[in-house]
């Protein structure tokens, strides 16, 4: 029985290329996604073998989302596909419980030895990443400050949006929400937007 894999990036026409890529060696794609909050409902609804989810996605982050699948579905192992080659986007990924991070820069054999491995039960780094290996294997977490909850509320302020929108995207109060942009703003010692979308995009949890 071929691999069941979860598709998820934002831009369409990558999307479909991926798709029509992993069809054609042999994948079955039984789902896709365009954000990070749909691949989370899609993998608790298919429970796939593999999801290979874009890093940068809006609404939630393929980090985030990576770690959000694995709690709805244990057995999914995640792959970020992604330009990113910084090292905070590498370790936030492999700390969120990602098993696998493939550049976009690489061919599409790359992806595809990756999901062979990662489904074998083997981690997979992209060869140019290689130094970040000793950083993976003994993860620092002592700047993981922000909780799974007040990065997603963080990387939606970053996004733009608004109190009123975070809340109604979570499924929250307003005061809920508010509350979590305040914790945020304290824990981190910023107090203006501007500077919590700098640190953000130094996180990796949203795009310049």
């Amino acid at each position: 029985m071929s691999l069941r894999i979860l598709l998820a990036e934002d831009h369409l026409i990558v999307r479909q290329g991926v798709k029509q890529l992993l069809t054609r060696e042999g994948y079955s794609v039984v789902a896709e996604a365009a954000d990070g909050r749909e691949a989370v409902r899609l993998a608790r609804e298919h429970c796939p073998d593999i999801a290979v989810l874009d890093l940068g996605m809006p609404l939630l982050n393929g980090v985030d989302a990576a770690r959000q699948i694995l709690k709805v579905s244990p057995n999914t192992k995640p792959i970020l596909l992604t330009f990113k080659k910084e090292v905070p986007y590498v370790l936030e990924a492999f700390r969120a419980g990602a098993k696998g991070y493939v550049l976009k820069t690489h061919g599409a054999s790359e992806l595809f030895e990756a999901i062979r491995k990662v489904a074998c039960g083997t981690a997979y780094i992209s060869p140019d990443l290689a130094e970040v290996v000793p950083q993976i294997l003994n993860p620092d977490s002592a700047d993981d400050q922000l909780t799974p909850r007040e990065r997603e509320v963080l990387q939606l302020i970053a996004e733009g949006k608004t109190t009123k929108e975070v809340a109604t995207i979570l499924g929250v109060s307003f005061n809920t929400a508010e509350s979590h942009r305040n914790r945020i703003m304290k824990k981190l010692n910023i107090h203006e937007t501007a500077g919590l979308v700098r640190y953000a995009i130094r996180r990796g949890l949203a795009s310049p």
